[in-house]
Order: C-alpha cells, then sequence, then structure tokens
C-alpha cells in the first residue's frame, strides 16, 4: 500500500507523543497533535501495525468469524463502546455489509467506506495487545476488534495464533 510520508513538524509531533506514551491510547495520541490514528499508525515502530486496502474487508472479516468471542469496539469523541461476542458471518446488499446471528454483534457496516485494515500487535498500558482496526477515508477507525483476555487479563493464546496467521498471511 502506498503510504504518502508525513510532513516533518507532523513526524515530530506524533514521534514525541507516541516516546511520552508509548503504551497509551492511540486516538489520544492523535487527538492531541491533531491528526488521524492513520497518521499515528504510520509512526509505530516497524511491525506493530500491518496494512492491507479496505477492498480486503469481507476477508478478513469471513477469517475473524473463526475466532469465536472477541471484543468488538467502537471508539469517538463521545463513546468507547464496547462488546464480547463472535463476529457472525456477513453478506453485502443495498450498500451495507449486513450481520446477523446469534451474537450481541450485529448490524449493518458501510464497508465501501473502509479506506485501509490495519492489524495492530503494540503494547497497550503495559500488556500485548492485537487488533484488526478497521479504517474510513479520512483516517480515522471505523470500528476495532481486539483479541480477548481471560479472567487472569492474559490473551487467549487461540486467538493470539489466529490474528498472527493472518498477518502473517497478508
Amino acid at each position: 500500500m502506498n503510504v504518502v510520508p508525513l510532513k516533518s513538524d507532523i513526524s515530530s509531533r506524533i514521534d514525541a507523543a507516541l516516546a511520552e506514551k508509548p503504551d497509551g491510547i492511540l486516538e489520544m495520541i492523535a487527538t492531541k497533535c491533531a491528526v488521524s490514528l492513520w497518521q499515528v499508525f504510520q509512526r509505530l515502530p516497524e511491525g506493530q501495525a500491518v496494512c492491507v486496502t479496505g477492498d480486503r474487508f469481507e476477508a478478513l472479516w469471513a477469517e475473524m468469524t473463526k475466532w469465536g468471542s472477541v471484543l468488538f469496539i467502537v471508539h469517538t469523541d463521545d463513546i468507547v463502546l464496547e462488546c464480547e461476542g463472535a463476529l457472525p458471518p456477513g453478506t453485502s446488499s443495498h450498500g451495507y455489509f449486513n450481520i446477523h446471528g446469534d451474537s450481541p454483534i450485529g448490524g449493518h457496516i458501510k464497508a465501501s467506506n473502509c479506506e485501509r485494515i490495519v492489524l495492530v500487535d503494540r503494547l497497550f498500558h503495559g500488556r500485548r495487545s492485537c487488533s484488526v482496526q478497521f479504517l474510513n477515508s479520512s483516517g480515522n477507525a471505523m470500528f476495532k476488534v481486539f483479541v480477548r483476555r481471560d479472567k487472569l487479563r492474559q490473551l487467549l493464546v487461540e486467538q493470539v495464533a489466529l490474528f498472527e496467521e493472518l498477518r502473517r498471511i497478508l
């Protein structure tokens, strides 16, 4: 995927914010630096963010339906909505990717708005965190799918293996 180099002043601001809180909330860093989440992803250390184009939406979604119960997050300026459940299969119709099934996760996603999908593997508040983040054309998250944790707050080993395999085959 083509990556447009950031202006040096923008890069410097993001780098400084990441150095100050390398395992912090990336949306907060984006807000602090007045940039998009995508611009922050571009400044993460090598290997922490692997990106593919949004046209891979349905293929990646189909793979993640095999993961079992995940943590589905929608993070806006006004809310961080978290929902645990399996990703149900979906179909495209009437301009939306429609998901319905035996899961609390359901609805209609404007998949055509997905410009990039970023697989993120980094520390978050001192612990490894693995997620698949779907970005719109403004470079901000539409939603995110996280590998879940067990009762001891450890990542589920089976899901980590599936996440790593997905990153490997991209």
